[in-house]
């Protein structure tokens, strides 16, 4: 709802109209949601902090925030889109929202609910509600592009193998193993906590060498920062990492666990997940590499083609001043009745009642053809960037 504020110029509350403030305005709307100037502006600010962060130049911050301006409502309204279809096919995404916000406040090693969402609010500078919903939204729209658009694209294994052969310096590999890790913090301890820490990075490496999964058991155990990602470490060649880690991973083959190591400020335990021996890598190894090669060049196109089709076949209207970048052509997105501001939103009732009233204007005679289609796919790689989950306070082991 567009909200107004009249500042009263006298007891009698009189006002002007040069006194009239807009709080927010309505800029699309998209189906039954609304797209306000305020989330615009929030993503202009979320994008201007992420660039002080990496400490860009103030002249240039402005330069590259003017170019992606240029996205913001085609962003905005690309995820709106995608997690409308993730609705309407009936995607859940609560379990793996519920685990992630759990593995988020088990890092931050607070049990205490209202504790935890004070926690996420300074963290993020969004209500734990607001998080939660970002966190499911992202969801819906990886699930959708997964679902609609990336599992309909196939790289047949001829083309795989043409690749590879017309390639093949691009695999000439030298000598690298893939880690994953499991650090356990002594920092603060007593003698004795730091024995029990100790015990504990046993019987974790025990359990790991019986075959449990390793990277659920950094995810759940590891106080690292690499434990959000299952502990991955990543490829490591000679002469990256410390010599006495080196000389113990280098000469093991895949799926060793070391012993607890100690280190500096607590027990570090790796897994060697894969290795590549120096010269040229076999097919069957890059494979997987070469079709993710191929892959991406393809649906970045086919996620922007399926969000042209989401357009056409939605209710959209934009206010004049505003433009979408990713608008499809002859859509008339023209904003409806503008001096009626009440009410500035829809429901789907009222979509479907549109719908059906477009549809009568052009159906033809009984026997004539059907009318197009709906779209049934969603993607959208072009989406508003991920939202990063808070940090946990423990430091990454080196």
């Amino acid at each position: 709802m567009l909200a107004r504020i009249v500042l009263p110029l006298a007891a009698l509350g009189c006002a002007a109209a040069a006194d009239v403030a807009v709080l927010e305005q309505i800029i699309a709307k998209v189906n039954g949601d609304i797209i306000t100037r305020g989330e615009l502006e929030r993503t202009r600010q979320s994008l201007q902090a992420e660039m002080r962060q990496q400490n860009v130049p103030a002249g240039k911050m402005e330069e590259m925030l003017k170019e992606r301006e240029k996205d913001f409502l085609k962003d905005q309204i690309d995820q709106l889109l995608l997690v409308q279809k993730g609705k309407e096919l009936t995607i859940n995404c609560d379990p793996e929202v519920n685990k992630e916000i759990g593995q988020i406040q088990l890092q931050a090693k607070l049990s205490d609910t209202d504790k935890f969402h004070q926690y996420v609010r300074e963290q993020t500078g969004m209500t734990f509600e607001d998080f939660k919903q970002q966190l499911k939204n992202q969801c819906l729209t990886q699930r959708v592009i997964r679902q609609e658009v990336g599992g309909r694209i196939s790289i047949a294994k001829p083309e795989i193998e043409k690749y590879y052969q017309e390639h093949k310096a691009e695999f000439i590999r030298k000598e690298q193993v893939f880690l994953r890790e499991i650090f356990l913090s002594t920092a603060g301890k007593t003698p004795e906590q730091a024995a029990a820490v100790e015990k504990k990075a046993r019987d974790l490496v025990a359990r790991a060498r019986k075959g449990e999964k390793f990277p659920e058991m950094a995810r759940d155990h590891s106080e690292a920062e690499s434990a959000k990602s299952f502990g991955e470490m990543g490829w490591w060649k000679r002469g990256e990492l410390k010599k006495e880690i080196e000389d113990i991973v280098f000469k093991e083959k895949r799926n060793f666990v070391t012993d607890p190591l100690k280190v500096e400020n607590g027990f570090l335990i790796l897994k060697l997940e894969e290795r590549h021996e120096a010269g040229q890598a076999p097919l069957e190894e890059v494979e997987s590499e070469i079709q993710e090669k191929l892959y991406v060049p393809r649906m970045q196109p086919k996620v922007r083609e399926y969000l042209t089709k989401l357009r056409e076949d939605a209710f959209l209207e934009i206010r004049e001043g505003y433009v979408d970048s990713g608008a499809a052509p002859g859509k008339d997105t023209g904003w409806r009745d503008p001096a009626q501001l009440k009410p500035e939103t829809t429901t789907k009732a009222e979509v479907a009642a549109r719908k059906k009233r477009r549809l009568l204007k052009v159906l033809p005679l009984p026997g004539g053809r059907k009318g197009r289609e709906a779209v049934a796919a969603a993607a959208a790689a072009t989406a508003p960037a991920p939202t990063t989950a808070p940090a946990a306070p423990a430091p990454a082991p080196k």
